[in-house]
């Protein structure tokens, strides 16, 4: 899954002459907490709700409410980002995994995408959570089976052997490394609900199952 299927098209951006007052109220319109700052065509930073926030009151020290709108209104997003910003950006082509883990690196919510130095998107936590839920195939009612694998050829290959034996369908799987006991930890997904055959002939496999759960969109 790549960026361009999961980012935002419909951007709205500031320039550096934009207000703080324009710029709150075009945040407040479209329930945005961030806007790309474009300067000559180009993208050249982001401005975010918490710099908006943190402006406000570093500007309004012991002012009366008329000097606060009047200094307000004056203020600009250039005097609002620093003036040495790090412009951080994704393309579109990139994986979605690769704008999470830029995100987690740069403890950001949000990144502008940028196609040959043109503006093209912007992805934001919350698109990664939604590609997240939907590639976990956690939408409809399931049955979650958890258990440990050795880190050995054919394991999951056994395993998805015997689903097919049982005549279940496994919507998807996740596995990694748990560390606390240094197995794979695999997590199945399972369409149907009454998995106690499969279960039963895991075990007899001797695989070590941690819990198995029904469960639907509302509880997972």
């Amino acid at each position: 899954m790549k960026v361009r299927d999961r980012m935002s098209t419909d951007v709205k951006t500031v320039t550096p002459e934009t207000s703080y007052a324009d710029a709150v109220d075009l945040m407040k319109e479209r329930s945005v907490r961030r806007l790309p700052i474009i300067d000559k065509g180009k993208v050249v930073g982001i401005v975010t709700l918490s710099d908006l926030n943190k402006a406000g009151p570093s500007i309004a020290t012991s002012l009366s409410r008329n000097e606060i709108s009047y200094l307000l209104a004056k203020t600009t997003i250039k005097d609002i980002m620093p003036k040495h910003q790090e412009l951080i950006s994704i393309e579109p082509d990139r994986y979605i995994e690769t704008a999470a883990k830029t995100m987690r690196r740069y403890k950001i919510s949000g990144l502008p995408v940028v196609e040959n130095g043109v503006l093209v998107g912007i992805i934001t936590e919350s698109d990664i959570f939604d590609a997240l839920i939907d590639v976990l195939g956690v939408q409809s009612s399931h049955t979650r089976i958890d258990l440990h694998i050795e880190d050995r050829p054919g394991e999951l290959a056994a395993i998805t052997g015997i689903a097919a034996a049982k005549n279940k369908n496994i919507i998807n799987t996740v596995m990694f490394m748990d560390h606390k006991v240094n197995k794979y930890k695999l997590i199945l997904r399972m369409e149907e609900q009454d998995v106690e055959d499969m279960v039963a002939e895991l075990k007899a496999q001797g695989y070590a199952i941690e819990s198995v759960i029904i469960a639907d969109e509302e509880t997972d």
